[in-house]
């Protein structure tokens, strides 16, 4: 571990998640991280001529924000950006961003693993790439702009993604972060460069990629006219974990080697560390992915639909003209019966915004089960089929490693719905435990502390974060009803 310093080292963080954003100044004394928050903003897709975008410029205006909001603290000595994956844009010849960045939710890839898997069989994308097949990933983004919009993907000269997009905007340097790259669909897992074979497939042509860098690698300074415009000195960016899980799980603060972690928030990302991807039959049949991360480490997990089914169950009671905190509805759905009806949290009737409660009344009538009336019974239902989904997940997990795992780590904005924490140990079997909140803000700093030579391994980051934050622990309670309604909720979600 490194001797206290002298200097404090001033680290930025952008972290930009798929409702809202905000920048944390962390100071490391050569000890532990201290955060301060600058500046948070909402993050709003807008739906326009039937297509839904990101709103990036509005974005990059909230960064610029940032910086001046630094200003009069201090002067950072580096800043990092992590952003959601799969989602990117496109520039032209002369670096100009074509169009916004479409957002995953939009429908254009509805319906596409037809036209996909006509053109690379199934078992060979996963055998090649080992990500978990979802409609969403970049590869089908651009093969559906290659069957609907040509003439898009031949003006583009470069593909950035998300967090390597608002790094040229700093900095005027394009590159792919090795782990953004690993959620595309479009990268050899075992080789880790981009495969020649998926992108012949799908007709991309392979020089619409940047290099892949490592994670945790110094890229470049802001560009001078944007200290000029700011008024402010110039800092080094650097090329921290792209995709935040990744940046959540350099946080998770692990002593043991072999353990399970939880990313909650608008996604669940649960899964394990390897030191290699694990790509076999019995991986692509659980449809589990790897994800690269810090040195080369393998995240082999599933992607879950999180807290998106409470959020946009939220928005939908707001329109409707009822306003509920977080916590009115964490009090509700706890004082409603439990294990009382169960939905698919990943079917695909839930991942479009609307009327979330509505579609859970119709999932439970379909499959024959008690209809949830009451806004306590809805959110009940949401909660008790989460953690049943993790439980399940955990399951393939534990088989396709062939290890067990006594210790489940949730991090992320879960880890404050105390209600989902405890469920989550009483249904998975698990102990839990809770923490950090700031996991992949703590995950973007330690790894700007890697890239400048402040720390050396992964083992020290979590070290740092260890005694910079606390955790809960949750030790689960035995409960004979539990198991058969894990039977339930397998029949009834079609998982068995």
């Amino acid at each position: 571990m490194s001797k206290a310093m002298n200097n404090t080292k001033n680290l930025l963080a952008f972290d930009f998640g798929a409702s809202s954003g905000r920048a944390v100044l962390g100071r490391f004394d050569g000890e532990k991280l201290t955060l301060e928050e600058l500046h948070r903003f909402s993050n709003d897709p807008v739906a326009l001529g039937g297509t839904l975008y990101w709103d990036v410029l509005r974005l990059f205006h909230e960064i610029k924000q940032s910086l001046l909001k630094a200003k009069p603290v201090c002067t950072p000595d580096s800043i990092g950006v992590d952003t959601w994956g799969v989602d990117f844009g496109l520039l032209d010849a002369d670096g100009y961003l074509l169009e916004n960045p479409v957002h995953y939710r939009d429908a254009r890839t509805a319906g596409i693993f037809d036209t996909a898997f006509g053109k690379i069989p199934k078992d060979e994308l996963y055998r090649i790439t080992g990500n978990q097949l979802m409609e969403i990933n970049t590869a089908f983004q651009l093969l559906s702009l290659r069957e609907a919009r040509p003439a898009m993907l031949e003006r583009a000269k470069t593909l950035l993604f998300m967090p390597d997009l608002f790094a040229f905007m700093l900095t005027g340097e394009k590159h792919t972060e090795y782990s953004i790259a690993s959620t595309a669909q479009l990268l050899d897992a075992q080789k880790r460069t981009w495969s020649p074979q998926v992108l012949r497939a799908f007709g991309i042509p392979e020089t619409l990629f940047a290099e892949i860098i490592p994670t945790a690698t110094p890229i470049g300074s802001l560009r001078a006219d944007l200290c000029e415009e700011l008024g402010i000195p110039s800092s080094r960016v650097i090329a921290v974990a792209g995709h935040d899980t990744q940046c959540a799980q350099a946080s998770v603060p692990a002593n043991e080697k072999d353990f399970l972690f939880l990313s909650c928030g608008t996604w669940s990302l649960l899964g394990t560390e390897l030191d290699a991807p694990l790509i076999n039959a019995q991986t692509a049949a659980c449809n589990i992915t790897n994800e690269g991360g810090y040195g080369g480490k393998a995240s082999f997990l599933k992607n879950i639909i999180g807290l998106w089914l409470i959020q946009e169950t939220r928005r939908q009671w707001q329109k409707e003209g009822e306003t509920f905190s977080f916590a009115d509805m964490e009090k509700a759905a706890l004082s409603a019966p439990a294990l009382q009806c169960f939905i698919d949290p990943d079917d695909a009737v839930f991942v479009p915004a609307g009327d979330i409660p509505k579609r859970i009344r119709e999932y439970c009538r379909k499959t024959a089960q008690k209809i949830p009336e009451t806004k306590g019974e809805i959110l009940r239902c949401i909660y008790d089929s989460l953690a049943m989904k993790y439980r399940y997940a955990i399951a393939q997990i534990e088989q396709c490693t062939g290890k067990q795992y006594s210790t489940l780590h949730i991090v992320g904005g879960g880890v404050k719905d105390k209600l989902l924490c405890r469920l989550t140990a009483d249904i998975c079997e698990k102990n839990v435990v809770a923490g950090p909140v700031e996991a992949t803000v703590f995950g973007n700093l330690v790894l700007q502390l890697l890239a400048s030579g402040e720390i050396h391994t992964l083992a020290e980051a979590r070290e740092i974060v260890r005694r910079s934050d606390s955790v809960q622990t949750y030790l689960p309670t035995a409960d004979a009803d539990v198991d058969a309604a894990y039977k339930t909720f397998l029949e009834v979600t079609h998982l068995c």
